[in-house]
């Protein structure tokens, strides 16, 4: 199953959840609990809704997911960037190592 075929699985079962909760309110009436399930009810299809948000999008069959290539330049570096650095170990130019 994509990941899309999940989500819209999850939503339906979370749809027939928030119905039977509707149903049992009826018979049970609207107490703390029953309160407390519909909290926990309605938290989770905003967790759902934020969770699709950021799925990532679907790719064809048989697609692979490439890297992007960065180009690194073989020309050197500015020395200025490295002007006030210190030396991994060695500390700072002007003094020395105890």
């Amino acid at each position: 199953m994509s990941v899309s075929d999940d989500l819209t699985a999850a939503q339906r079962s979370l749809d027939e959840l928030a119905r039977t909760v509707n149903r049992l309110e009826q018979h049970v009436g609207g107490g703390l609990e029953i309160r407390r399930v519909r909290a926990d009810t309605d938290h989770l299809r905003e967790s759902l809704a934020l969770l699709r948000e950021s799925a990532p999008p679907e790719r064809n069959r048989g697609e692979t997911l490439k890297p992007e290539m960065v180009t690194i330049p073989d020309t050197p570096y500015n020395a200025a960037l490295w002007a006030d650095a210190e030396d991994e170990g060695l500390g700072a130019r002007d003094r020395h190592a105890p």
